[in-house]
């Protein structure tokens, strides 16, 4: 754990800001640091963790057309999902991650380690990055969610 949490938990506080998030490969691990700080309740409204897609057009309303023209692990899937997330808990902003953590699930195009990062508010997207990971499954998890978290503090 870095002090990210912590630093993102005071800001959204000072601000009175809400915070959702949408995970895919990283399974929860966001939602799971933001909540390790004490009264995160108070700015911390909730995640769907999407890993199937089934889940990200039934709940995050990714349409079949974006996942098919894209794939799951896109910067357009994951700034979709950020946007709907944010819309779906009626928060200020929120944080979204699509990847793939890898040993298996890569094609020639899409390498294990890649993956897209969206941070939206209510206005619509706020930023988004790439990246491809070189660590294992776990290493790649938490780079993500480290990445993730990294960003939003940069945009508070």
């Amino acid at each position: 754990m870095t002090l990210y949490e912590q630093q993102i938990g005071d800001a959204l506080l000072k601000r009175g800001w809400t915070l959702a998030t949408a995970e895919s490969c990283t399974g929860g691990l966001i939602a799971h640091r933001l909540t390790n700080i004490p009264g995160s309740s108070a700015y911390y409204i909730g995640s769907i963790i999407a890993y199937d897609n089934r889940i990200k057009q039934q709940f995050l309303t990714i349409s079949e057309d974006l996942l098919i023209r894209y794939g799951a692990v896109s910067e357009p899937v994951a700034v979709q999902m950020a946007i709907a997330a944010c819309d779906l808990f009626k928060t200020d902003l929120a944080l979204s991650v699509t990847g793939i953590a890898g040993p298996g699930g890569s094609t020639p195009d899409k390498p294990v380690g890649l993956t897209y990062i969206a941070l939206a508010g209510r206005t619509g997207l706020i930023g988004s990055q790439r990246f491809i990971w070189t660590f294992d499954r776990e290493g790649n998890k938490q780079a993500s969610a480290e990445a993730a978290l990294q960003l939003l503090l940069e945009n508070l």
